[in-house]
């Protein structure tokens, strides 16, 4: 029986994406790459069994990845566009042998940034690592879709349905092919995303799973912040799909030089042993470390800056992919 385990179960490792290409980080390289090493070094120091790897896009940024990470982290060339792995890398299910990879296909976010290396890093990460992998003949992005790994799972339709990624297809079609690839028996569809998210309003900036059954929602508590509205609309739907909801902080109107920008604490990363929350020198940062750590007794909860990271559209969440271990 296949079965995609949801993110809190055992991983044998998380690929994580290194920046580097400069075009693409022309302000904030160096910090971002700093907010990463420690990224993947808080995931390490907490051992437990996971594998964490570094995957860069060329020998000179291995070679500065190497200098900003212990020697436990696994630093790798395979060369890339974007550096946000959770949306071009395969997503992992568990089938009767163990890990599989689903190799969605991938157009740029929507046709919007179409990097040589990204439509083919699934395959080559997973024949690298000697992991199975499978074409799904449609596209899908892993920040599009959080599943609890008891057949549920959550999306949106302003990202999912948007005709510029499956212009094609029709809500029954994509949740059958959800069905089909993922084991997703029960799909939540949520409406839009954040506001300024070029993803085109991927989930795990929205609503993520934290036990079977149960999200979490951001709350606006400031009259000025952007999302007031899609929060309310993301948790009223979730109510409705007969999950509970629980309401964290939002990191509120969050500006990058003059812009709206898509920050939330809901880009976290579940590790074995840690739970990484993006801090953005924002006003609820302490307080959403706390409220997530009261989620998860069992793991470290740690606040790790990510206003760098956040420059490409991003953060931890989004820059990682996991690949779960048999047990």
């Amino acid at each position: 029986m296949t079965r995609w385990p949801a993110e809190w179960e055992p991983h044998q490792a998380v690929w994580i994406g290194f920046p580097g290409d400069p075009a693409e980080w022309p302000v904030g390289r160096a910090a971002a790459q700093q907010e990463v090493a420690a990224f993947a070094d808080a995931v390490a120091a907490e051992g437990a069994g996971e594998q964490v790897v570094l995957v860069c896009r060329d020998a000179a940024d291995a070679e500065i990845a190497r200098d900003l990470v212990p020697s436990c982290v696994e630093v790798v060339v395979e060369p890339f566009g974007d550096v946000w792995l959770r949306d071009t890398a395969a997503i992992f299910v568990m089938g009767p042998g163990g890990p599989e990879g689903r190799n969605f296909g991938f157009n740029g976010w929507g046709g919007k940034f179409d990097m040589a290396g990204d439509q083919d890093i699934a395959e080559r990460l997973a024949q690298r690592f000697n992991l199975p992998i499978s074409d799904e003949d449609w596209i899908l992005e892993g920040g599009a879709i959080d599943g609890d790994g008891a057949g549920r799972l959550i999306t949106t339709e302003q990202c999912v349905l948007n005709p510029n990624r499956n212009a094609n297809l029709i809500r029954e079609q994509v949740a059958e092919r959800l069905r089909k690839a993922l084991a997703a028996a029960d799909i939540c569809w949520l409406g839009d995303g954040l506001v300024a998210d070029h993803t085109d309003g991927h989930v795990d900036n929205l609503a993520r799973f934290v036990a079977p059954g149960t999200v979490v929602i951001p709350e606006a508590d400031s009259a000025d912040d952007p999302n007031r509205v899609i929060f309310e609309d993301a948790a009223r739907r979730a109510r409705s799909s007969g999950l509970e909801v629980i309401r964290l902080p939002s990191a509120g109107r969050y500006e990058v030089d003059g812009d709206i920008a898509p920050a939330s604490y809901m880009n976290f990363y579940i590790g074995n042993k840690i739970v990484a929350v993006p801090q953005y020198g924002a006003e609820n940062d302490a307080r959403a470390v706390e409220q997530i750590a009261a989620l998860f007794p069992d793991r470290k909860v740690a606040g790790l800056s990510s206003q760098a990271l956040l420059r490409g559209g991003g953060s931890f969440h989004c820059i990682s992919q996991q690949i779960p271990l048999s047990v």
